[in-house]
């Protein structure tokens, strides 16, 4: 009888250290992302991270946050791999030794966006104009007010623009919220805001292509908004995954990332441009 009972103890003792084995190979092949939240809410990552999966057999886990608070989480070595958008900070990022093998994947464009009444009239107008405008209205604007690549850009916008900051103008909102929220303030406000093409188009779905804020002013070339993939440094971080890290970021800037990157639409609109080669 011994022998017989000894058998299935064994083999389920077996059993066992091979799932727990995989458990642990599983655990090895997880890559932990934060990105902005601009890929996030527009739906990109979850078209394409199941494509990236299947391709690579790693299973991407992302935040999204501001790029302010994803460089944070490279700085503290909480993650593997950032996609980001704000490439003064991404350098010095990069300079500062937190990261490696900055690539950038695409770009889309930032626009002002404000209710079809537009009670500045900045319609039209350079982005310049129409920030000078909103001032001297005093019409709401809102920003997101959280060290993201949008903000960061927003103020380098203002800045340019002339005049005093507006952080402590009554007509100026700082949500602390992401991209879409933000806009959603605005609308509630009947104010502006400046947002990335692809959140717009996003949001613009969701209202099934009549929203209640529109594009008022684009095609400026300050309002380019490039995305880009950055390994965290393993010499600064000695756990972080560079190697999955650099799998993804190859995998994003190479033919088959840039192809499904200029493949995502909504309301038949590409949302971001793949820009690896340039």
């Amino acid at each position: 009888m011994t022998p017989l009972f000894r058998k299935p103890v064994i083999f389920a003792f077996c059993a066992c250290l091979i799932l727990f084995s995989s458990g642990i190979a599983g655990a090895q092949q997880t890559l932990m992302m934060a990105t902005t939240t601009s890929t996030d809410d527009t739906g990109l990552l979850d078209y394409l991270m199941p494509l990236f999966t299947k391709d690579s057999g790693i299973d991407l886990k992302w935040t999204a946050t501001g790029t302010g608070k994803a460089l944070k989480l490279g700085e503290n070595c909480d993650v593997d791999v950032l996609l980001v958008h704000a490439p003064p900070a991404e350098k010095k990022f990069v300079e500062d030794g937190f990261g490696i093998n900055r690539r950038q994947v695409m770009y889309n464009d930032f626009v002002l966006i404000g209710p079809a009444g537009d009670p500045a009239a900045i319609k039209g107008k350079t982005v310049k104009e129409a920030l000078a405008a909103i001032r001297a209205k005093q019409s709401v604007f809102t920003s997101r007010g959280d060290k993201s690549g949008t903000h960061q850009q927003e103020l380098a916008l203002w800045k340019a623009a002339g005049g005093p900051m507006p952080e402590k103008e009554p007509w100026y909102v700082q949500t602390g919220q992401g991209m879409l929220a933000t806009i959603n303030v605005a609308a509630e406000r009947n104010g502006y805001t400046m947002t990335d093409r692809g959140t717009f188009i996003k949001y613009e779905a969701d209202h099934k292509g009549n929203p209640p804020l529109k594009i008022l002013v684009e095609g400026d070339q300050v309002l380019l908004n490039q995305y880009s993939v950055i390994t965290v440094n393993p010499a600064r971080c000695p756990k972080v995954k560079a190697d999955l890290a650099e799998t993804f970021s190859k995998w994003m800037a190479g033919e088959r990332g840039q192809q499904l990157i200029a493949g995502f639409k909504l309301l038949d609109k590409q949302l971001f441009t793949p820009n690896a080669n340039e």
